[in-house]
C-alpha cells in the first residue's frame, strides 16, 4: 500500500480507503458482522489503514463493527466518521461525536465530517463546535462531505477545512470545474466516495450480466436505468480493453484513474467481499499511460454528455 498526506495536516492516509457504508446494512444487503469484521481486518493486513464510516450508516452499526474490528490497532490506523445533517446544532454535534467515539471504542477520531449540509442550521454554529472538539483533541481534522463550492468557501470562513468527501468517479465528475481547483489552491485533501459508481464501473451490470434486485436501493437510480446502461457501454468497453491488456479488473482501472488525478488524496471503496477487496488494493500498482488517461477522459466526458443531455 502507498500513503499520501491529507491536505495540510500531519495525517497520512492510504491511497485506497476502506468504505464502511455497506457494513451497517440499511440500504445495502448486509453480510454477517463476523464476515465484515474479518473484511476490515483483512484490509488492515493488506495495508489499508484508513477506514471511513458515519453515524448514519446503519444507525451507527457500521461504527460498532469498525470499533470491534480495529480494537487494539488504534495507533496504526486512521478512522474517519461523520455527523448527520440533523445533528448540526452545537449541542447535537458534541453528543454525536461522543456517541461515535463510544461505538468506535476510541478516544478520538482522525477525521470528522459534516456528512451533508443543513440549510436550517448556520454553518458558523456547527463549525464553532467542531473547532472546540478539535482543540480538545477529540478530532484531528475537520471535513466536509457533499458540499457545493459556495458552501465550501463559506465553511472556510469559520474553520480550517482539512478534507472534503465528494462523489467522484469516471461517471461523476462534477467537482472538476470549481471544487478541485479550490482544494488545490487551499491545500484541502479530497477523498472520493462511490469511486466505482456504486458498482457500475465493474461492468457487472452491462451486456445483460447482473441485474439489480428490486429491493436494492440502486434499483431505478440514474446510472442503473436500462437506457443509461446502454449509453455507458463505450466507457465499459474501454475499461475492459485496458484491463485486458494489463490483466487486471475493470474496478482496478477505474480506481487507478482516480489515483492518477493530481488532486485526489484517497479513493474510498467499500466491499463485503475479500476477493474484491484484494482487487481494490491492487489498483494502487496499476499504471496508466498518458494515452490511456486521455482516452478514459474523452470517453467518460462523451458518456456523461449523453447521459446528462
Amino acid at each position: 500500500m502507498k500513503y499520501r498526506q491529507l491536505g495540510n495536516t500531519d495525517i497520512q492516509v492510504s491511497e485506497v480507503t476502506f468504505g464502511c457504508w455497506e457494513l451497517g446494512g440499511g440500504q445495502w444487503d448486509k453480510q454477517s458482522d463476523e464476515v465484515n469484521i474479518n473484511a476490515i481486518q483483512k484490509a488492515f493486513e493488506l495495508g489499508i489503514h484508513t477506514f471511513d464510516t458515519a453515524e448514519g450508516y446503519g444507525q451507527g452499526h457500521s461504527e460498532e463493527i469498525v470499533g470491534q474490528a480495529l480494537e487494539g490497532k488504534r495507533k496504526d490506523c486512521i478512522i474517519a466518521t461523520k455527523v448527520s445533517p440533523s445533528h448540526l446544532k452545537p449541542a447535537d454535534v458534541r453528543s454525536s461525536a461522543e456517541t461515535s467515539l463510544k461505538r468506535l471504542r476510541v478516544d478520538y477520531v482522525d477525521i470528522y465530517y459534516i456528512h451533508w449540509p443543513n440549510k436550517d442550521i448556520p454553518l458558523a454554529d456547527t463549525l464553532s463546535e467542531l473547532n472546540k472538539l478539535k482543540d480538545e483533541g477529540l478530532i484531528r481534522a475537520i471535513g466536509a462531505s457533499n458540499f457545493s463550492i459556495d458552501l465550501l468557501k463559506e465553511a472556510s470562513n469559520y474553520a480550517r477545512i482539512d478534507v472534503i468527501q465528494p462523489e467522484y468517479s469516471l461517471l461523476h465528475r462534477g467537482i472538476e470545474p470549481e471544487i478541485i481547483p479550490y482544494c488545490q489552491e487551499n491545500h484541502i485533501g479530497i477523498m472520493s466516495y462511490s469511486s466505482i459508481a456504486k458498482g457500475i464501473l465493474t461492468g457487472a451490470f452491462h451486456n445483460g450480466k447482473a441485474t439489480v434486485k428490486e429491493t436494492d436501493f440502486r434499483n431505478n437510480r440514474r446510472l442503473f436505468l436500462p437506457e443509461h446502461l446502454e449509453k455507458e457501454q463505450p466507457l465499459i468497453d474501454l475499461l475492459k480493453q485496458i484491463a485486458e491488456t494489463k490483466q487486471v479488473t475493470l474496478s482496478e482501472i477505474a480506481i487507478s484513474w482516480l489515483l492518477h488525478q493530481p488532486a485526489l488524496t484517497s479513493a474510498i471503496v467499500g466491499t463485503q467481499n475479500e476477493k474484491h477487496l484484494a482487487e481494490n488494493t491492487r489498483a494502487i500498482d496499476v499504471t496508466l499511460t498518458a494515452d490511456e488517461l486521455k482516452q478514459l477522459d474523452q470517453v467518460s466526458t462523451q458518456v456523461l454528455s449523453g447521459i446528462d443531455g
